[in-house]
């Protein structure tokens, strides 16, 4: 399981050139780790899913997530 979180930790729509990304990245983890769907984006304070939460809701509903592990369809 742990493995499983490792990746899901990773999983980001962001450029790592993004402003305060290591600080995103880091959020997105330690709300995985606390158990929590949601983290709030430093800069503008609004809630963030988690890739974990989008995971077990089982499908991508096409918003374009910040951390959707899923594929999404080419338009």
């Amino acid at each position: 399981m742990n493995s499983d979180k490792n990746q899901l930790y990773k999983i980001s729509r962001l450029n790592s050139n993004y402003p305060n990304y290591q600080q995103i990245i880091k959020l997105h983890k330690e709300a995985i780790e606390n158990g929590q769907d949601i983290y709030f984006d430093p800069d503008t304070g609004f809630a963030v899913l988690t890739a974990e939460f989008l995971l077990k809701r089982g499908y991508c509903c096409g918003s374009g997530c910040r951390h959707c592990p899923y594929e999404t369809n080419k338009l």
